[in-house]
């Protein structure tokens, strides 16, 4: 009678199609490899070893067994595991140079192994529940799907919203005024590069009002301030650009 000791893997995607390693006694010419009630394809056949292409089945536990002449093995669990879905990311939008933390929303991720932004493989994978994890996002560029790897696939980007923008660098290169008054109140021009999705304006530290225009243009409304020279700061998802002088006037 054919006995198992061990599967390799003991889990595998609903969908089947993946290679399971069966290792035990008495396995030569096996006539069937059963997962629950489903046939697997039978790849390699030895006297201790049978390698197989695991049949689909439904998410839950089932037993493995060999049938050979001499009779049916003792059953070993296998696991079918759901494929992971991404529904929603936070932040969706991040530097080019990567290194910052995106919080990743879906289902069945307790046994993620990988997540790729593009083609490229995020690093410190932190699962908080089935539903929800964090990771550090690599360098990249353009708009990229967000995906997750289990023991049961990979997520696909056909549902929700899987998609990760890689920002540059905002970089001003004018302000116009370049000064005002010490009350504030003056709308000033900030010309400059990669200023699409500007979260806020600082003038000297103080946050100012804004609205932008275009990548090349905010306008911001000067807060008021002491008479003298302020650093104009604008910050987007990539991070802060450089900083230009804007002179208060006296009053």
């Amino acid at each position: 009678t054919p006995t198992i000791t061990n599967l390799n893997p003991t889990t595998g995607p609903t969908t089947g199609g993946n290679t399971v390693t069966i290792t035990g006694t008495n396995l030569t010419a096996a006539t069937s490899v059963k997962f629950g009630i489903n046939s697997a394809t039978i790849l390699t056949n030895s006297a201790t070893q049978i390698t197989v292409s695991a049949p689909a089945g439904p998410p839950s536990s089932v037993s493995v067994t060999v049938t050979t002449a001499g009779g049916t093995s003792n059953p070993l669990p296998y696991f079918y595991i759901a494929a992971p879905t991404v529904s929603d990311l936070s932040p969706h939008f991040g530097p080019a140079t990567g290194s910052n933390t995106v919080t990743v929303f879906g289902s069945n991720l307790s046994l993620t192994t990988a997540v790729h932004f593009g083609g490229n493989p995020a690093s410190a994978i932190t699962v908080v529940s089935d539903s929800q994890l964090t990771v550090t996002a690599p360098a990249g560029s353009g708009t990229v799907a967000v995906t997750v790897t289990t023991p049961g696939g990979t997520s696909t980007p056909g549902t929700g919203s899987p998609y990760y923008t890689y920002l540059g660098a905002p970089v001003l290169t004018s302000l116009n005024p370049s000064h005002g008054s010490s009350v504030g109140g003056d709308a000033i021009v900030l010309t400059g590069a990669n200023l699409t999705y500007t979260d806020a304006v600082t003038f000297g530290g103080a946050p100012a009002s804004f609205s932008a225009i275009s990548d090349t243009q905010v306008v911001a409304t000067s807060p008021a301030g002491a008479p003298g020279t302020v650093n104009v700061v604008a910050h987007t998802p990539a991070g802060n650009s450089n900083a230009l002088p804007y002179v208060y006037d006296p009053a």
